[in-house]
């Protein structure tokens, strides 16, 4: 349950207009608004949300509007999403920006919504007035550490909204640099658990089509190719690991845009010069991370720099696997004693806890098994949405007052 959910107020928010299903018996129609060219963890959010939504019997109506075609507007069809595609907004073509705003004034013109949900400073920054504008509460969803620096921040700060929901403590922490005066809810994303425990044999087969033995213990790290996931930091940790037998590491994870390509890049040339070319495996794009994770023994992702929240780590820990990690941010509130490792960012700390791992049969099988239950006490989906729609509730009630 989300029991640890708080609410802060730092001053009065601001209000928005009207409401169409708040105070009466209709249920709460919520629009989502995302950019929709990438793959990370809003999008898995909204992915999650359409899905949990759609089998929860009496649940809001949660439809999206987003700019780009990609991967995650299949995914929100295939789930059965109501969906907007309002159009290719790029700040660099302000005619573009301008469709998009139009089309979404549109979609609020012919819909009634009880609130708007801006996913991130950029569809915040670019959307919100026009939420404004329309008169419908709108909330601001967190999702990464605000510095109050970066020019879509500051564009953002322009229209604040009337609640923010932060993914993490951490995030919320940050929140004041850009909006000091709104009040805020903690809201830890929805993570879908990832279904049973693989059959003996879909495990074996798996394992031996990655280049992993039985007798092997495997870590594994699942994650975008951005440096501060920590693939380099785990590639000099398993340098120091070459003498110790028994372990592979799988890599799991696309590049998406041509700094991540040439990271990548990198990284195989690391493992090649450690010598480990025979024991790491790097899996590229992969749309079956809960089968790698039932089919390793360890989850890794040493992040150099303070994760926003970690969606990585509750699946992970969904599978039954313990964790290690580094001790920054969101991580922070997710791993503890009862399921996972905390180290420092450097390699012999990480090396050691993982050496730790890999000879200690006994000590993986306890802390995978407090695995399960931490993450469904922090992202389970029923009381991720039923936290949001109280959120919503709470603006929509002020919008009418």
């Amino acid at each position: 349950m989300h029991g640890t959910h708080a609410s802060h107020r730092d001053g009065p928010a601001e209000s928005g207009g009207r409401s169409s299903h708040a105070s009466g018996g209709a249920p709460l129609r919520v629009l989502h608004v995302s950019s929709g060219n990438l793959y990370g963890g809003v999008e898995t959010l909204l992915r999650t949300l359409a899905l949990a939504s759609a089998d929860r019997a009496g649940s809001a109506v949660h439809a999206f509007a987003l700019c780009f075609e990609g991967r995650i507007s299949e995914e929100l069809r295939a789930a059965g999403a109501p969906l907007t595609l309002l159009g290719p907004a790029k700040v660099s073509r302000p005619w573009r920006v301008w469709e998009a705003r139009r089309a979404l004034m549109a979609l609020l013109r012919r819909e009634a919504f009880d609130a708007v949900v801006c996913h991130a400073a950029w569809p915040q920054a670019i959307f919100g007035p026009v939420v404004r504008t329309a008169g419908v509460p709108l909330l601001f969803f967190q999702h990464d550490a605000l510095s109050g620096s970066h020019w879509v921040e500051r564009w953002a700060r322009v229209t604040s909204p009337d609640l923010a929901l932060c993914n993490s403590r951490y995030t919320a922490s940050t929140l004041p640099s850009v909006y000091p005066r709104t009040q805020w809810r903690l809201l830890h994303p929805p993570v879908q658990d990832g279904g049973p425990d693989l059959m003996a044999s879909e495990r074996t087969s798996l394992r031996g089509e990655l280049g992993a033995d039985p007798t092997d213990v495997v870590i594994v790290h699942a994650s975008r190719m951005q440096e501060w996931k920590g693939q380099r930091l785990l590639l000099e940790a398993l340098g120091r690991l070459r003498q110790v037998p028994r372990w592979k590491a799988w890599f799991a994870g696309g590049a998406q845009r041509p700094e991540e390509i040439a990271y990548e890049a990198g990284l195989k040339a690391q493992a090649l010069a450690l010598g480990l070319g025979d024991r790491v495996r790097f899996l590229g794009q992969r749309s079956d991370v809960p089968r790698l994770l039932r089919a390793a023994e360890v989850h890794c992702q040493p992040n150099t720099g303070p994760e926003p929240f970690g969606l990585a780590f509750v699946e992970a820990l969904y599978a039954g696997l313990p964790v290690v990690t580094t001790a920054l941010g969101g991580p922070l509130e997710i791993v503890d004693a009862s399921c996972g490792v905390l180290v420092p960012p450097k390699p012999e700390a990480l090396a050691q806890a993982l050496r730790g791992l890999i000879e200690d049969e006994a000590a993986r099988r306890k802390l995978g098994s407090g695995g399960p239950a931490r993450a469904k006490a922090l992202s389970a989906p029923d009381a991720f949405l039923a936290a949001l729609e109280n959120a919503v509730r709470s603006v929509a009630r002020e919008a009418t007052a």
